[in-house]
């Protein structure tokens, strides 16, 4: 695959810096902050005990020294670590509309880490194929998302067959502490299911699911040649029988079923995103859900 031409690539990561930009300010900013929450409670102040605080709040060494009762307070610590761990083999090419599943990926991504800037979080980065294939550790900072953006828009799609457990397990190995994680890929490969359970219950976890229509269902166009982008299988199918047409969509109802329930059985949530149509309502939906969880 030729190389990419700089000029084109620090383009598209400023169109996409203002579209990002302007949706988190106008949507997302308050949304976020309300549904990922930090690692825990940290120490904020002592103050003089009150009627009706809690008496397990009472901080006995500066109540002995001072003569008076204190109490510890605390508030949510806020800081958090995002990861996203972004599947870039060649599938992430295909798309039936304007852009692809991989420029679908690059553009919730960004939105998302945008909107993780904005909260003074830490952001990095995994990309990975059959395995690894690059990293970038959490930092702070606009320059830094950038960069990360910069990584996405020049990505080029591997064409072997994907493998989410080695993701996951690097994940797990350099993420220790507990970190917001999305997991973005189309998941056309086998879920690796105990992995996946760990990571989880490691960390909050979100798989974000991307498909696009014609992955779903076929239209009636007489003989097409199909081509696997991962291995490089070709077959031929006649699309004029409805029949062909129907078990094409019923398998792939069945697959995406499938996925939406192992999912949910591991209590992974789940943010299916499609290139036909507005990703924003999706990502308005999945707010929406995470924010009654919360209530």
């Amino acid at each position: 695959m030729p190389a990419k031409n700089i000029a084109d690539i620090l383009k598209k990561v400023q169109h996409i810096q203002i579209v990002a930009n302007r949706t988190v300010n106008d949507m997302f900013a308050g949304q976020y902050k309300s549904v990922f929450r930090g690692r825990g409670m940290e120490f904020d102040e002592v103050r003089q005990y009150q009627p009706g605080d809690d008496i397990r709040t009472i901080d006995w060494n500066v109540t002995a020294r001072t003569g008076d009762c204190f109490i510890k307070r605390y508030c949510e610590e806020r800081e958090l670590t995002v990861l996203f761990v972004v599947d870039i083999s060649a599938s992430g090419i295909f798309g039936s509309t304007d852009h692809s599943k991989l420029d679908l990926v690059i553009e919730i991504a960004a939105m998302l880490m945008f909107s993780a800037l904005k909260n003074n979080d830490k952001v990095g980065l995994i990309t990975f194929c059959d395995d690894v294939v690059d990293f970038i550790p959490p930092r702070k900072g606009k320059g830094h998302v950038l960069r990360m953006i910069r990584q996405l828009v020049d990505v080029h799609p591997v064409a072997r067959e994907t493998n989410i457990e080695l993701a996951l397990e690097f994940l797990n190995r350099v993420q220790k502490r507990r970190a917001v994680v999305f997991l973005i890929s189309d998941f056309l490969s086998e879920l690796p299911r105990k992995t996946l359970a760990i990571s989880n219950r490691r960390h909050d976890l979100t798989a974000i699911t991307v498909s696009d229509q014609r992955e779903e269902t076929l239209p009636d166009v007489g003989f097409v040649s199909l081509r696997d982008a991962e291995t490089g299988e070709v077959i031929e199918v006649d699309t004029r029988h409805p029949r062909v047409r129907e078990m094409f969509a019923a398998y792939n109802e069945q697959r995406n079923d499938a996925l939406s329930k192992q999912l949910t059985r591991m209590g992974v949530d789940q943010l299916p995103v499609l290139t036909q149509g507005d990703y924003l309502l999706s990502l308005r939906k999945f707010f929406r859900m995470r924010e009654k969880r919360f209530r």
